[in-house]
């Protein structure tokens, strides 16, 4: 049995995000979401059903389509987890603007 994937795993791949950056201006179908790419439709078939397995994308079925679209509350989970790092880097860049601050005052 495959163990479940991660939603990070999922888009550490350059295809991913760039399927994951064309959703998030609408919801698509598979063949319009393969146009974009010069990759095969089963590969990007593939890349939708990674994604979808980790919940960033919902197939919703319209007619005789299935449309892809982004779940905004698994993306929201992601930038959840990026933001205790913002907390740090902001933090940094602060602490080093202070230093560069000094060393300009000391200078004049």
């Amino acid at each position: 049995m495959e163990a479940r994937r991660d939603i990070f795993q999922a888009i550490a791949d350059p295809t991913r995000r760039a399927i994951i950056m064309l959703l998030a201006v609408g919801s698509m179908t598979p063949n319009g979401i393969a146009e974009h790419f010069n990759s095969s439709r089963q590969a990007v078939s593939k890349h939708l059903q990674i994604l979808t397995e980790c919940r960033i994308l919902k197939q919703e079925q319209q007619g005789r389509e299935i449309f892809y679209h982004l779940d905004i509350n698994k993306m929201k989970e992601i930038d959840q987890w990026i933001s205790q790092f913002r907390k740090i880097w902001e933090s940094r860049f602060d602490q080093l603007d202070q230093v560069l601050t000094k060393l300009k005052s000391k200078k004049k």
